[in-house]
């Protein structure tokens, strides 16, 4: 029986299966590689945008007669307006795209850069980073999804750890411009500045309009089979590839939100949760307050905490590489749990040195920031790829969205029970116990509850 022959809801579920087993084929090349370029531009700006305001937020205290309290809600407005944004767009990108999704996300943080950077109050500044986190949240899960969704099972795991660097590329290039625009503008034009250059990727926006491409997995969902063959075809063009492995047919349903909390995949979406708000629990935790732990405990200059601060940035960096290669060969679940376990050594050696040996010197500090840093970057890096296997394409980007929310979640908790802890006595020790607790519970969580994805095409794990 010819597909012409089936009911329509059957056609189109062995349509999407045909499409999703030829781009399971198609080895990384220069689609991919162009694919990247549009959608890794806002995937770094994301990470600069996020992380700008809080460079430069001593001299924002200063422009506008702030603070420290005042300017703490502008921070955590810009993480509130991240945690809808990341629900309400992914919601939106099942059912409008994810191509359009995106390039929305990728226009509201574009164009509210501009008006952050020409804020004339505290007050107006808070409103237009609530607003401009709304695309800030939701671009990245968005991203993630697209890339997910365009690369085979052999591959995506590097490929899409690799891809998520960019955003700590642009975390760690924030401190650099700011650096580089403050002392050549001065700090009251360069915060503007900086700030708005986050409108640079509205010209991202207008190359996608016409260069970037849909999903094809979400257009066979949805019965567009015709332009999904298109977009595969433009993916096999000048290959000899071999005939496609047959791939599971998933059941052809509409898309409901509410079957991320029912069944396997409830389960899995509380599985998420806790690891995406644990380990940004954890990085939000150490990020925040460990250069001031540097200068209240280790007793440094503020400039040589910053240098610190960016030495422990770049190795962040370069440590995404190697969380890359770990997917791959170690699988997701084992460099998941050996992360949250480094994390949980490098919070057990601070604890041990600060509380119990009395070593409070900057070496140490530096070494339990560095253990820390390296170890949870694994969970950090690779959580978007791991998440986007766990469902399947009909809700594939409100799931990546609405678990990766609790990421933001936890920027806004973290950094205030830290803040909390740090002032009572032996409140570093106390930073460092904390952390480490955290990833003890992520590395259980992960061992016990956690599935192997490596190697395995996303409609068979949608089963």
């Amino acid at each position: 029986m010819t597909r012409s022959q089936l009911p329509p809801g059957v056609a189109r579920a062995r349509g999407a299966a045909e499409i999703a087993a030829r781009v399971d084929r198609v080895p990384t090349g220069r689609f991919h590689l162009r694919l990247a370029s549009i959608v890794g531009v806002g995937t770094f700006f994301d990470g600069f945008d996020a992380i700008s305001l809080a460079v430069i937020l001593p001299v924002v205290v200063k422009t506008f007669g702030i603070d420290l309290g005042q300017a703490g809600l502008i921070i955590s407005a810009g993480y509130l307006g991240q945690f809808a944004g990341a629900i309400a767009v992914g919601l939106l990108s099942d059912r409008i795209g994810r191509r359009r999704a995106f390039l929305l996300s990728l226009a509201i943080m574009s164009v509210l850069a501009v008006f952050c950077a020409f804020a004339w109050s505290s007050r107006s500044l808070l409103v237009f980073r609530l607003l401009q986190g709304i695309g800030l949240g939701a671009e990245v899960p968005i991203a993630g999804t697209i890339v997910n969704e365009f690369l085979g099972r052999r591959n995506r795991g590097r490929i899409g750890v690799g891809y998520q660097s960019l955003f700590s590329w642009g975390l760690f290039f924030a401190p650099l411009v700011a650096l580089l625009l403050t002392s050549s503008l001065g700090p009251a034009t360069g915060w503007r500045v900086l700030l708005g250059l986050g409108a640079l990727p509205l010209i991202v926006v207008a190359v996608g309009l016409v260069a970037l491409p849909e999903s094809p997995r979400w257009l066979a969902q949805r019965g567009r089979l015709a332009e999904a063959d298109a977009v595969v075809t433009a993916m096999e063009a000048g290959r000899n590839l071999p005939a496609p492995d047959p791939a599971p047919v998933v059941d052809d349903r509409p898309f409901d939100p509410r079957e991320v909390l029912r069944g396997q995949y409830g389960r899995r979406t509380l599985l998420l949760v806790v690891l995406w708000f644990l380990a940004f629990f954890v990085t939000y935790g150490y990020s925040s307050w460990l250069p001031t732990i540097y200068v209240s405990v280790g007793k440094l200059s503020a400039t040589y905490s910053l240098t610190l601060t960016v030495v422990l940035g770049a190795i962040q960096v370069l440590m995404c590489y190697v969380v890359a290669w770990c997917v791959e060969h170690l699988g997701r679940k084992r460099s998941l749990v050996y992360g949250f376990g480094l994390s949980l050594l490098g919070g057990l050696f601070g604890f041990v040195n600060l509380v119990l040996l009395h070593n409070t010197t900057w070496p140490y500090l530096f070494t339990t920031g560095i253990v820390i840093g390296v170890g949870i970057i694994f969970p950090a890096t690779s959580l978007y790829v791991y998440t986007g296997e766990l469902y399947p394409t009909r809700m594939r980007g409100f799931a990546t969205s609405l678990t990766s929310s609790f990421a933001r979640l936890a920027s806004i908790v973290s950094p205030l029970v830290f803040g909390f802890l740090l002032s009572a006595p032996g409140g570093a020790g106390l930073v460092f116990a904390v952390l480490g607790g955290a990833a003890l519970i992520g590395a259980l969580t992960m061992a016990f509850a956690g599935i192997e994805t490596r190697a395995r095409s996303l409609e068979e794990l949608s089963g």
